[in-house]
């Protein structure tokens, strides 16, 4: 199955011939049953060296078939640049193709302007294009470089191959993906439950609603959960035990519809320690959202379907640090309901109270997200907790504002804030600070029937923020309005169109790094 040397002068002509005769041989061997691929790394070229730059594991194999690959790659075309890949065929027996992807510079490492690992990145990307590249010729299962950082390589991997096909005939190939050649295969696996958790958060977002009721979500999470029942606790609770919580803002928005909401709250013990104060993260939960009487447009209003990607990135969150056996207790509360518009659908203009006493005047019915959160951070702080984070897709005026490139972060806690930057630098997955001053406060207090009005006259993310504040006595307390990240178009090469599961990532690295602190 080899190929025979090639001299460097040879016409185009004659290397396609070859390219040809070997992807018939690719054929050949696919239809024998050895159907099994390899994704290889490349870095630029120096300056002032012209010879190809190999990873580590990319020059071991072109010294097992006496520096073919090189050779290919030397007649193929210009060099590869970042991100760009180019296919081989019937270089190996094992292997009947052969992907080679650019990572661009090595030893580049966190980028101050850009706020990520360019590394990192840059292996995300290279390996996701790889593993497509493969999964398009249904080859089952690929053998993956880990390019110097073996976590990214499987995060680049799972991420890269999963696409939301779970209605459809014609699904895409499944694909298995193992580290190639010496690897760190703790630091894969790690990868891979990161990986793993972000894509569990994308399937629930992309999920249509009829099939991701409230009930529906509470029991797939429960289900996720269940091998680790033995450090999980998990509590769905129904309409009467809201009710006597008088979480009456919650009730309020999830009265519109005929589907019963669930306040799901899920407590993992991971510390040795039972008195350790726990990290309690909140996620909004409106499994579809119409604006209720405030009606949205029909145009995009499928999307509505993803509007519970709070509770689902912190769910998923929980679920991966419960994976990772992080040893940290952290209890997560996701209300949800979906809010719709009926004849016992909240009113513009209707008054209600939330669980802590206060009056919320509900001037726009669509925006109901942070009604429900009003309520759980209320119960949030019966845990005494170490710190809070609710997560939402709050408000459009945060993706004008950021758009795609970063989660907007309101905090009280410098020490909060310092934490989760941090974490995103690991994980690309970026957040950025925004502004939580009283200016904004004064909005949504100047109330004519109530305490509180739910929307104030501009600056819609900020506001939102401040009305979030009002419900909180924590010291550490971070507001995370992920609208902007919650789809992904072509901003992120490793992530398909679609629900993006962001930042998922992002806190299971903060949730690990809290772990680890004394």
């Amino acid at each position: 199955p080899y190929l025979s040397p090639l001299p460097p002068s040879l016409n185009v002509s004659l290397y396609t011939h070859v390219i040809n005769r070997s992807f018939v041989l690719f054929l050949l061997l696919c239809v024998n049953g050895f159907i099994q691929g390899l994704v290889l790394g490349v870095y630029e070229k120096q300056p002032d060296n012209d010879r190809i730059r190999l990873t580590e594991a990319a020059a071991v194999f072109d010294s097992s078939i006496s520096g073919k690959l090189s050779e290919m790659l030397t007649i193929s075309g210009p060099p590869l640049k970042k991100g760009k890949s180019r296919i081989f065929y019937g270089l190996h027996q094992d292997f009947p193709s052969v992907v080679v992807v650019g990572l661009g510079k090595s030893g580049t490492g966190v980028c101050g302007k850009e706020n990520w690992d360019n590394c990192k990145e840059s292996i995300r990307a290279a390996v996701s294009a790889g593993c497509r590249q493969l999964q398009d010729l249904e080859v089952a299962h690929v053998e993956v470089d880990p390019c110097g950082d073996g976590q990214s390589a499987a995060e680049g991997a799972v991420l890269g191959l999963f696409e939301y096909d779970e209605f459809k005939t014609k699904k895409k190939a499944r694909v298995t993906t193992l580290p190639y050649g010496s690897v760190d295969s703790a630091a894969w696996q790690k990868g891979v439950l990161y990986g793993d958790g972000q894509n569990l958060a994308r399937r629930l977002m992309e999920a249509p609603a009829n099939h991701i009721t409230p009930t529906a979500f509470a029991n797939t999470i429960e289900q996720k959960l269940s091998p680790f029942a033995h450090k999980v606790a998990v509590h769905k609770r129904p309409q009467s035990w809201i009710e006597s919580e008088q979480m009456g803002a919650f009730l309020s928005v999830s009265k519109g519809s005929e589907e019963p909401p669930v306040f799901l709250e899920l407590h993992y013990k991971g510390s040795l320690d039972s008195a350790q104060p726990p990290l309690v993260l909140v996620g909004k939960g409106i499994t579809f959202d119409s604006g209720g009487i405030s009606l949205k447009p029909s145009s995009g209003m499928d999307a509505m379907r993803a509007d519970m990607g709070g509770a689902a990135t912190v769910c998923s969150a929980l679920v991966t640090a419960a994976a990772l056996k992080l040893p940290i207790n952290i209890i997560g509360l996701a209300p949800l309901c979906e809010n719709m518009p009926s004849g016992k659908a909240n009113k513009p203009g209707d008054v209600v109270r939330a669980k802590n006493g206060k009056t919320i005047q509900v001037d726009n019915t669509d925006a109901e997200g942070r009604l429900i959160l009003a309520d759980a951070l209320c119960y949030a702080h019966s845990f005494k907790p170490r710190a809070i984070i609710n997560a939402a897709t709050l408000t459009g005026a945060m993706d004008v504002a950021l758009g795609s490139a970063a989660a907007g972060v309101f905090t009280n806690s410098d020490w909060l804030w310092e934490r989760l930057q941090k974490a995103s630098i690991v994980t690309g997955d970026r957040v950025w600070r925004m502004p939580l001053f009283q200016h904004y406060t004064k909005q949504i207090t100047e109330s004519a029937l109530a305490d509180l009005n739910n929307v104030g006259k501009y600056s819609g993310a900020c506001t939102a923020a401040a009305f979030l504040r009002e419900f909180v006595t924590a010291d550490h307390w971070a507001h995370l309005d992920i609208a902007g990240v919650m789809t992904n178009k072509d901003e992120i090469p490793y992530l398909r169109k679609g629900m993006s599961g962001r930042p998922t990532r992002t806190l299971v690295e903060f949730i690990a790094g809290l772990a680890s602190e004394p």
